[in-house]
Parts: structure tokens; sequence; C-alpha cells
């Protein structure tokens, strides 16, 4: 891994989680020098930011893998192909050459790529507040759980009906002392497995109700539920996981003329975007039939990456051969 300012390079990737990291391992099995930007200061994407230890279910040849470990595995996997990291630092312009595309990062940077590859996912994310929250981040209220050690044997309460709201109270049930989660509907739309399976733990849910205040002094001591047509209840929990979801901001891919649907990036079957050179791969992509996947982000990136080779080198073949043959 080396880590440089200003860049040349075959093949430029835009953003470092699961797809990103295999999009540039197979940047390497192809024979291309790769350069890898990222927002975020470590390698990972939304999984290190926000899910590092969640179980993740669906990824080919893993009954079950931690996202962490997902994230290592992909990282030593790409660090085959000697990639450049550009972390910490965010994409700005878009120019393009006769042969070349260049992109500015928000420190200057200049990188000069023969073509792109964005797999920025949803793009920046920041959580849906919780109105009666203000002020108690770091004091007991979090919106990710990135470790569950400091969970443990406390009362827990995690506020939302998504995914990642029972995923967290999944995980967290056989170590806390108590978990509640709080709902403001009767319909859930995390996976039915999932919610199945919360229903037949210990986990208390309550439906129909929002959490309305929290209260400590210093730090979170208990918190006050307020449930549709009842008097509000008080509840002791000395955590609380704010799980309402993320506002999602392509930030400024938005202004490089990128064919664009409800914030996606619109591709064809090559995953070529409507510039030139410019591919993209992950969920930030679509198209008719869509499935956002990890494991779908990492066929779109072998698609992306061979395509790419080929624009890069007419001569080429979009099909490289096994790697097993290598």
């Amino acid at each position: 891994m080396r880590d440089v300012d200003d860049v040349r390079t075959d093949l430029l990737i835009i953003g470092a989680g699961p797809t990103g990291l295999f999009a540039a391992y197979y940047a390497g099995f192809r024979g291309l020098r790769v350069a890898v930007v990222d927002s975020l200061p470590e390698l990972g994407g939304q999984i290190t930011a926000m899910y590092p230890e969640k179980a993740i279910l669906d990824v080919a040849g893993f009954p079950s893998i931690k996202g962490r470990d997902l994230v290592e595995g992909l990282v030593a996997q790409a660090a085959t192909a000697d990639p450049t990291y550009l972390l910490d630092r965010t994409a700005t312009t878009l120019e393009h050459g006769d042969d070349e595309v260049v992109v500015t990062l928000d420190d200057g940077t200049r990188v000069t790529a023969g073509a792109v590859l964005i797999t920025s996912g949803i793009g920046k994310f920041s959580p849906r507040p919780l109105p009666a929250g203000e002020g108690w981040v770091g004091r007991g209220m979090e919106f990710f759980v990135p470790s569950f050690a400091p969970y443990a044997g406390k009362d827990v309460v995690v506020v939302g009906g998504g995914d990642s709201a029972f995923d967290w109270a999944q995980h967290l049930e056989p170590i806390a002392a108590s978990v509640t989660l709080v709902h403001r509907r009767d319909a859930f739309r995390a996976h039915e497995r999932t919610v199945a399976a919360v229903k037949d733990s210990s986990v208390e849910i309550i439906t129909n109700a929002q959490v309305t205040e929290l209260r400590g002094d210093g730090h979170l001591e208990e918190v006050e539920i307020s449930v549709d047509g009842q008097e509000p209840q008080l509840r002791k929990a000395q955590a609380l996981v704010a799980a309402l979801g993320f506002v999602a901001d392509l930030g400024a891919i938005q202004q490089w003329g990128l064919e664009t649907q409800k914030r996606h990036v619109v591709v064809d079957s090559s995953m070529r975007t409507n510039l030139s050179r410019v591919f993209a791969a992950g969920d930030i992509t679509d198209y008719p039939g869509k499935v956002r996947l990890i494991a779908v982000g990492f066929g779109e990136a072998a698609t992306a990456v061979n395509n790419a080779a080929v624009v890069l080198d007419p001569t080429a073949h979009v099909f490289p051969g096994h790697s097993s043959e290598a």
C-alpha cells in the first residue's frame, strides 16, 4: 500500500467499501495499476463505519461472517494489487482528456487515470436524528454500534423498525441486561427472518410508540416512551441506539454530468455510465432488475474492471480467463 499525493494510474476507484476493494484486487489481476479514494479514514466503507460486528449471511462461501472479518479479507485480497490508497479525501471534480480522466480531490490532489470506477455506495451518509436525543450523543445515545462490548450488562433501548434496528437488537440480546425495541408503527421494514428471531427472543418490542425524552445526570439513566393512546412510561436504560436510518448524499459526483435515477448512477450491462471512461458498480448503480447486495456488487466490480481493461487497451479481451489459471 502506498500513500502519495499526485497520482497517475490506470484505474481510479472511488469508494473503498467491499465492492471497491474487490475491484482493486480484480484490477491487479488484470495487470492494472490502481488507486482507491474514499472520504472515510479507514477501509471498508459502510461496514467499517456502521456494521463491523454485524453477521453477514449472504456472501457466497461464508455461512456467516462478521463485517470486520469480511473487510479484513477483502483488504488482504486487494493488497495483491499494491493499490494506492487516498483515504480521508473526497473526489470533487472530474475532467476528461483525450485518453484519460483527471479527478481532483478536496485536498488538491490530482489523480490522472485511464478510467474511473465509482463504487461509492450510497455516498456520504448521515444518521436521521432522534428529536428527543439532541445533546445525548456520547452520553448514552449512539446512532451506530461499532462494538458490542460496551453494551454488556446494560439496559438497552433500540429505536427503529428497519434491518439495522432488528440486527442490533438481535446481537445485543445475549450480552445486554435487557433490550427493548421501540418503533412508531406496528409494521416493520426489517427482513422477516430477523423479525421472527427477535420476537422469539427476550427482546421486548413496543410498537406505535416513540421515545419522547431521555433523562440522566450527565449520562443516560432512563427514557420516556410514549405509546399511542396511553400515558408515557419510564424505562431504565443506560444505552440507546437510534437506528432511524440515514440520509445519503452523492456530493460532488452529482455535478459531473452522470445520468442518475433517484440518487443512483445509471449503467448498462457493461457497468458503463453515460460518461466516457467512467464506470460504476455496487449499490450506487441502477438498471432494470437491480438488486442491492454485497454479492451483486462483487460481480459488477469484475464486470466493470474487465470492460475498463478493454478501454485502456483495445487489444485486450473482456474475459481474461479464470483466476485459477493465472
